[in-house]
């Protein structure tokens, strides 16, 4: 590293010089070539991941979609309930949207335990799906889940104990 001087102008005392450091290739000591700190994780390589807390590590999410209609039906019963809500709205007004929603959370808060799946059947009522089988009928069988795991720990998180 060398040290040169410049001419400080902003400053409004007289014009004094400023060391400036720079590195071998002439750039201003701004550490551009340091790690910057905030890219550092608190969790080594070496540490085991957290799945309670951060669920399974798959690169499968981090991937771009591959076909033009995968965002679309990733939100698809997004889509629809909104659908739902704006037909509903000019149909019956602005309460009948809002009491359907608050039943919507009321239906979501109740669940099981974190540990134990449930199967949402309130939710399925009230949005129609009670009668209609599909694929997530079908594969998504919570006794074939990987999600379980320490009861205990589960239910702490769930509670904001940890």
């Amino acid at each position: 590293e060398f040290v040169i001087f410049e001419k400080n102008t902003e400053s409004p005392l007289p014009q004094t010089l400023i060391p400036v450091l720079l590195n071998a290739r002439g750039l201003g000591s701004e550490l551009k070539d340091s790690i910057p700190v905030t890219e550092l994780s608190a969790s080594g390589p070496f540490e085991s991941h957290d799945l309670l807390r951060k669920g399974f590590s798959c690169v499968k999410n981090e991937l771009l979609p591959s076909h033009p209609l995968e965002l679309s039906e990733k939100n698809f019963q997004l889509n629809q309930d909104k659908m739902n809500f704006s037909t509903l709205r000019n149909i019956q007004g602005l309460f009948a949207p809002l009491k359907l929603q608050m039943e919507f959370k009321a239906v979501q808060q109740v669940q099981r335990l974190p540990f134990l799946s449930s199967s949402n059947l309130s939710l399925d009522i009230l949005r129609g799906n009670d009668e209609t089988i599909g694929f997530e009928d079908i594969l998504n069988d919570p006794s074939q889940s990987e999600v379980m795991g320490e009861p205990h720990l589960m239910v702490e998180y769930k509670l904001g104990l940890l």
